[in-house]
């Protein structure tokens, strides 16, 4: 099935714009990467309201908190593995602590970078930061999604930390409603599996289920784009009356979606679990995108293989 691809980078830019528009105490720093995580469109709009900080991001992080506590509200963005990475402590500290209303935007996340390899690939981002106490953590799966979740980060109180894809995805999320933080979707109903994904795996589930409907399959995708917090009441609902779970995440399976998902149902259901995940290692370079989720196992074919599994088929 083809659907019309478009950028969350962009997607993220241009909802920079509509919510400086709408809240003029809203400002962005950037990390000398502007132009790649495209918070360089908010400063072709509002000069006056961004910061370049240069490739100190320690530095953008703890002025992000003192413009939060000055009452603003901060963006800042750089790729994923220098948002978390290179400003854990400040982020813990200064941002977290005391509950700053700091957005930060981990862009080029997971193994979308395709092209630069294990220093630029953060398959980790989100399970670290997800670890800090009062972080929020979004993970959208489409450019739709990415708009309105800048949309609730305005409005939302405390930190939160939003990974966005460095490549064009799917569109396949509804144009109308807002982003609620927190609030797990349906986008396939099914009886035997249900597929906890986020993000860019997500698209590939809903491809996966597809496939299954033809081997007499039915399966159940669901959207978990706010990594945190995670409802366990949302997880039982959508649990109750399947034979299995599959988890699919574009991260690393220790201490992810997964993870969460498996410790919050221990004792509460006995089924089958699968896990589409990255193994424990780092990333690599390659020519694409669609190679490194091929090498990585990170496919529509390999959820389809973990569904079967989780089915005893």
């Amino acid at each position: 099935m083809t659907m019309e691809k478009k950028s969350l980078r962009i997607a993220y830019g241009e909802a920079l714009i509509a919510e400086g528009h709408n809240d003029p105490d809203s400002v962005v720093l950037e990390a000398d990467l502007g132009k790649s995580t495209m918070s360089c469109l908010f400063k072709d709009a509002y000069p006056d309201r961004y910061f370049e900080m240069g490739i100190a991001e320690q530095n953008m992080a703890s002025t992000a908190a003192g413009l939060a506590l000055a009452g603003k509200i901060p963006f800042y963005s750089t790729f994923a593995v220098f948002a978390f990475g290179r400003a854990y402590d400040q982020i813990r500290c200064g941002i977290a602590i005391p509950e700053a209303n700091v957005r930060i935007c981990g862009s080029s996340c997971g193994l979308s970078d395709f092209g630069d390899g294990k220093t630029h690939q953060s398959i980790e981002d989100a399970n670290v930061i997800s670890t800090i106490p009062n972080m929020t953590v979004l993970n959208p799966c489409d450019a739709v999604e990415t708009r309105k979740m800048v949309k609730a980060m305005i409005t939302h109180k405390g930190p939160v930390y939003i990974r966005i894809n460095r490549n064009d995805l799917p569109v396949f999320t509804p144009e109308e409603g807002d982003y609620e933080i927190g609030k797990m979707t349906r986008i396939v109903e099914g009886r035997d599996v249900v597929i906890f994904a986020t993000g860019a795996m997500v698209w590939k589930s809903y491809e996966a289920a597809l496939q299954l409907k033809d081997e007499g399959i039915s399966v159940e995708v669901i959207n978990v784009s706010t990594l945190k917090p995670l409802k366990k009441e949302e997880i039982l609902k959508y649990v109750a009356g399947k034979k299995a779970i599959v988890v699919a995440e574009e991260a690393t399976r220790i201490g992810g979606l997964g993870s969460t998902i498996a410790a919050l149902l221990f004792g509460e259901v006995n089924l089958p679990f699968q896990h589409v995940a990255i193994d424990d290692q780092f990333g690599t370079s390659a020519h694409s995108y669609a190679e490194l989720l091929e090498h990585y196992g990170l496919t529509e074919k390999h959820i389809a293989q973990a569904t079967r599994k989780a089915l005893g088929k």
